[in-house]
């Protein structure tokens, strides 16, 4: 059997549960995912994946945008607040969160 050692960390709770439930669907322990991440950065020789900020996508990004595409982005959200098109912007969040990272 392959020697182990202990590896001590303190994660968030919430990032932990939220971890766990998405390993427990993929059938893997936090141990076995833990694993894999780390068998990964000895195998690439860095971290397996993009650490970035999100970036906003090209239909809300006004660094890319005319001024016309601007004006109308501005009045469509101005239609929508006018006409009741709104959400929370604690459900917001959370939708973004889920859509756009992994936990």
């Amino acid at each position: 059997m392959e020697k182990t050692t202990t590896l001590n960390l303190r994660v968030n709770p919430e990032v932990k549960k939220n971890a766990e439930e998405v390993l427990s669907a993929l059938g893997l322990s936090m141990t076995a995912a833990i694993n894999i991440y780390l068998k990964q950065i000895a195998f690439r020789g860095a971290i397996p994946f993009d650490i970035a900020l999100p970036k906003a996508p090209d239909q809300i990004n006004a660094d890319t945008m005319s001024a016309k595409e601007l004006k109308a982005a501005i009045q469509k959200g101005l239609d929508d607040i006018n006409n009741g098109n709104t959400v929370a912007a604690s459900e917001f969040f959370e939708n973004f969160r889920r859509t756009h990272t992994n936990g």
